[in-house]
């Protein structure tokens, strides 16, 4: 019978049972799974196209081991932390539990195919894999004694970095242009701005002042959240052609494959995509029909770093940017970019909102990212930040028995 909503042995065809797997060293063993979730407050209000927030919320993990190292891994919602916690601490931990988190690839594989599968190859199901794999790599980093883009291999040059702090819907067109120029001053060379509004005349509107107010010389980008239609993208095509943007972002539903080839052929900016794009088998269809030339492959959407080096991997091959979406705002996500042999220069989004939760925080400067140097993933939430910003009720802890 299950117990405290816990189904003993679940696993699929393609999961072994625990019993039946080898331990690796002692050392490595995990011994107890922990979640929790902070909510962040904003430094001021923000909206997009489809949604408006006061806080960023960071679902956690920590998986402690045998020998008392502790992987951290995160995520980044704008609610339902709960379900995060309650798929890893009622689905995962069991397969989790007295295995080695040195296995990396065999427990992604062993959770994939949990019969959690079945509920979920993307969203939540495979958000909360996400982040069981961040943690599992934040620990092999540790046992390394290097920063995890050392652990894979990632190169040192220096990584361009872009502002999406600045461009958000519910300013007004100056404030918008205020903002703008704010980062500029403070050595940002590229920044996005939000667009969808009801009536695409405005999004126009904003675009042509956006551009007026920062120059020719600093790379502009526009993100829609998915709230156009056909339609509307292809009516917009020319105002951000005259614009110079670099890439339109999310412009229709991100399911749209069809609508997403389409647009891209009739266009020679780039079209942008992947925060909505949850498996590296979503991906590779996107990428087979041409339907956009940006990847935003996020770590904390697909199954974690495992399955981000896939994507990007099989991206950058073909010739195609890589440029991760941030919905860790930047923490895991500044040891991925460089990991891969690509031909484009390295690019990474810049949001600053959870700086404080975390123990190391990610440093740019002049537009440029500073490489972490402390072992690990930079993932590790600082202690005085979970006192003030977590949630209660989400989460618990597991450990073996």
């Amino acid at each position: 019978m299950p117990v405290d909503g816990v189904a003993p042995n679940a696993r699929g065809v393609l999961s072994p049972d625990v019993r039946d797997l080898l331990r690796g060293d002692d050392g490595g063993v995990i011994t107890a799974i922990e979640t929790y979730a902070l909510a962040v407050p904003l430094a001021r209000p923000i909206a997009d196209s489809t949604a408006a927030m006061t806080h960023w919320t960071v679902p956690v993990v920590e998986i402690r081991t045998a020998d008392g190292r502790v992987g951290t891994g995160i995520s980044g919602v704008h609610c339902a932390s709960e379900l995060l916690a309650d798929v890893i601490g009622r689905y995962y931990s069991e397969a989790l539990l007295n295995t080695s988190s040195e296995d990396i690839l065999g427990i992604w594989k062993r959770l994939y195919w949990l019969p959690t599968h079945w509920m979920g190859r993307a969203g939540v199901v495979h958000m909360a894999l996400a982040m069981v794999d961040i943690a599992l790599w934040d620990l092999a980093a540790q046992r390394a004694g290097v920063p995890l883009w050392r652990l894979l291999g990632g190169t040192s040059d220096a990584v361009e970095a872009y502002n999406s702090d600045g461009g958000w819907l519910n300013f007004s067109e100056q404030d918008l242009v205020r903002d703008l120029r704010s980062l500029i001053d403070q050595g940002w060379r590229r920044v996005k701005i939000k667009v969808g509004k009801s009536d695409w005349h405005e999004d126009a509107c904003r675009v042509h002042a956006a551009r007026r107010g920062i120059g020719d010389d600093v790379t502009l980008m526009c993100d829609a959240n998915q709230r156009w239609g056909l339609a509307t993208a292809l009516r917009m095509l020319p105002v951000l052609q005259e614009a110079g943007m670099d890439w339109v972002e999310e412009p229709l539903h991100a399911d749209d494959l069809d609508g997403h080839a389409r647009l891209q052929r009739a266009t020679s900016l780039d079209i942008a995509a992947g925060e909505s794009i949850y498996s590296y088998q979503q991906f590779t269809s996107f990428i087979a029909a041409d339907a956009f030339r940006v990847v935003q492959v996020d770590a904390t959407r697909v199954g974690g770093v495992t399955e981000w080096l896939q994507v990007a991997s099989h991206a950058a091959a073909r010739g195609l940017r890589v440029a991760p979406h941030a919905g860790d705002m930047m923490q895991v996500h500044q040891h991925l970019v460089g990991t891969v042999v690509s031909e484009a220069p390295s690019l990474i989004e810049f949001i600053p909102w959870t700086q404080d939760a975390f123990v190391e925080r990610s440093v740019v400067r002049e537009g440029y990212l500073e490489r972490p140097q402390a072992p690990g993933a930079s993932t590790a939430i600082d202690p005085a930040a979970r006192a003030r910003w977590q949630i209660p009720g989400v989460g618990g802890t597991r450990t073996q028995d």
